[in-house]
Protein backbone atom coordinates (compact mmCIF):
# COMPACT_ATOMS: atom_id res chain seq x y z
CA UNK A 1 0.00 0.00 0.00
CA UNK A 2 1.33 3.40 -0.95
CA UNK A 3 1.79 5.88 1.90
CA UNK A 4 -0.03 9.12 1.19
CA UNK A 5 2.25 12.03 1.99
CA UNK A 6 1.85 15.76 1.91
CA UNK A 7 4.71 18.21 1.79
CA UNK A 8 4.45 21.33 3.92
CA UNK A 9 7.25 23.80 3.54
CA UNK A 10 8.65 27.26 3.27
CA UNK A 11 9.09 28.86 -0.12
CA UNK A 12 9.85 32.49 -0.81
CA UNK A 13 7.15 34.63 -2.37
CA UNK A 14 9.38 35.14 -5.41
CA UNK A 15 9.81 31.38 -5.88
CA UNK A 16 6.04 30.85 -5.57
CA UNK A 17 5.30 33.57 -8.11
CA UNK A 18 7.95 32.19 -10.46
CA UNK A 19 6.40 28.71 -10.29
CA UNK A 20 2.95 30.20 -10.85
CA UNK A 21 4.22 32.04 -13.93
CA UNK A 22 5.81 28.94 -15.44
CA UNK A 23 2.66 26.92 -14.72
CA UNK A 24 0.48 29.57 -16.36
CA UNK A 25 2.70 29.60 -19.48
CA UNK A 26 2.60 25.80 -19.69
CA UNK A 27 -1.20 25.78 -19.44
CA UNK A 28 -1.51 28.50 -22.06
CA UNK A 29 0.66 26.49 -24.43
CA UNK A 30 -1.57 23.44 -23.94
CA UNK A 31 0.81 21.27 -21.92
CA UNK A 32 -0.61 18.74 -19.49
CA UNK A 33 0.93 19.23 -16.09
CA UNK A 34 1.39 16.59 -13.41
CA UNK A 35 -0.68 17.08 -10.27
CA UNK A 36 1.32 18.76 -7.50
CA UNK A 37 0.37 18.63 -3.89
CA UNK A 38 1.79 20.62 -1.07
CA UNK A 39 1.21 23.53 1.23
CA UNK A 40 3.84 26.25 1.27
CA UNK A 41 4.36 29.32 3.42
CA UNK A 42 6.51 32.40 2.79
CA UNK A 43 8.40 32.04 6.09
CA UNK A 44 8.93 29.74 9.02
CA UNK A 45 7.13 32.31 11.18
CA UNK A 46 4.07 32.20 8.91
CA UNK A 47 4.08 28.41 9.04
CA UNK A 48 4.32 28.47 12.85
CA UNK A 49 1.41 30.89 13.11
CA UNK A 50 -0.82 28.59 11.08
CA UNK A 51 0.40 25.17 12.19
CA UNK A 52 0.15 25.76 15.92
CA UNK A 53 0.57 22.94 18.45
CA UNK A 54 -3.20 22.86 19.06
CA UNK A 55 -3.92 22.51 15.32
CA UNK A 56 -1.29 19.77 14.96
CA UNK A 57 -2.98 18.02 17.91
CA UNK A 58 -6.28 18.21 16.01
CA UNK A 59 -4.66 16.61 12.95
CA UNK A 60 -3.25 13.79 15.07
CA UNK A 61 -6.53 13.25 16.90
CA UNK A 62 -8.55 13.17 13.67
CA UNK A 63 -6.12 10.68 12.13
CA UNK A 64 -5.84 8.40 15.15
CA UNK A 65 -9.27 8.62 16.82
CA UNK A 66 -11.58 9.11 13.80
CA UNK A 67 -14.19 11.40 15.39
CA UNK A 68 -17.50 11.35 13.54
CA UNK A 69 -18.08 15.09 13.94
CA UNK A 70 -16.34 18.32 14.88
CA UNK A 71 -18.32 18.33 18.14
CA UNK A 72 -16.93 14.87 18.97
CA UNK A 73 -13.44 16.12 18.11
CA UNK A 74 -13.88 19.11 20.43
CA UNK A 75 -14.85 16.75 23.26
CA UNK A 76 -11.83 14.49 22.56
CA UNK A 77 -9.38 17.38 22.85
CA UNK A 78 -11.31 19.16 25.65
CA UNK A 79 -11.64 22.39 23.71
CA UNK A 80 -14.44 24.80 22.89
CA UNK A 81 -16.48 23.73 19.83
CA UNK A 82 -16.32 27.18 18.21
CA UNK A 83 -12.51 27.29 18.38
CA UNK A 84 -12.12 23.71 17.17
CA UNK A 85 -14.54 24.41 14.30
CA UNK A 86 -12.53 27.48 13.25
CA UNK A 87 -9.26 25.51 13.39
CA UNK A 88 -10.69 22.58 11.43
CA UNK A 89 -12.08 24.98 8.81
CA UNK A 90 -8.63 26.55 8.39
CA UNK A 91 -6.98 23.13 8.12
CA UNK A 92 -9.60 22.13 5.54
CA UNK A 93 -8.97 25.31 3.53
CA UNK A 94 -5.28 24.35 3.44
CA UNK A 95 -6.12 20.83 2.27
CA UNK A 96 -4.80 19.15 5.41
CA UNK A 97 -8.27 17.97 6.49
CA UNK A 98 -11.19 16.77 4.38
CA UNK A 99 -14.73 17.45 5.56
CA UNK A 100 -17.24 14.80 4.52
CA UNK A 101 -20.99 14.77 5.11
CA UNK A 102 -21.72 13.01 8.40
CA UNK A 103 -23.61 9.75 8.71
CA UNK A 104 -26.41 11.32 10.75
CA UNK A 105 -28.21 14.65 10.57
CA UNK A 106 -26.65 15.81 13.85
CA UNK A 107 -23.17 15.02 12.51
CA UNK A 108 -23.06 17.79 9.94
CA UNK A 109 -19.51 16.98 8.81
CA UNK A 110 -16.93 14.31 9.56
CA UNK A 111 -13.30 15.48 9.52
CA UNK A 112 -10.71 13.13 8.04
CA UNK A 113 -6.98 13.41 7.42
CA UNK A 114 -6.22 11.64 4.14
CA UNK A 115 -2.46 11.55 4.72
CA UNK A 116 -0.37 9.07 6.65
CA UNK A 117 2.62 11.39 6.71
CA UNK A 118 3.05 15.14 6.55
CA UNK A 119 6.61 16.09 5.64
CA UNK A 120 7.98 19.46 6.69
CA UNK A 121 10.49 20.93 4.28
CA UNK A 122 12.52 24.03 5.02
CA UNK A 123 15.28 25.27 2.71
CA UNK A 124 18.41 26.52 4.46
Amino acid sequence: MKVKRLKVGVRSLEAGLQEFGSTLKAIQSGKVLPKRTGVYFVSVEAMRQVLTPSRLTLLHCIRSRHPRSIAALARLVSRNFKNVHADVKLLADLGLVHLEPGAHLRDSVTPTVPYERIQFEIAV
